[in-house]
């Protein structure tokens, strides 16, 4: 699993999200099979929710990030049970 924040210092998350992706398809590794990859972010607007899964995210969650949303997230990814 990977937290991306969505402003981070040298490259924002939706960039490193779609290079990440990016990576993944270059050695055949294929959605749903690549990292779960849940944006952890500030930034609530839904045109950055929506960038965010258009890029292939698997998770958006806002700041600050409460336990039973996180444990939410995680049951739903199948990261836990």
């Amino acid at each position: 699993m990977i937290c991306l924040d969505i402003m981070m210092p040298e490259m924002d998350g939706h960039q490193a999200l779609k290079e990440i992706r990016a990576l993944e398809e270059g050695t055949g590794v294929v959605s749903p099979h690549g990292a779960k990859i849940v944006m952890t972010t500030a930034v609530d607007d839904m045109k950055s929710v929506f960038a965010a899964y258009s890029g292939l995210c698997d998770g958006y969650l806002t700041k600050p990030i409460r336990k039973p949303k996180l444990l939410e997230e995680l049951h739903k990814l199948g990261l836990i049970t």
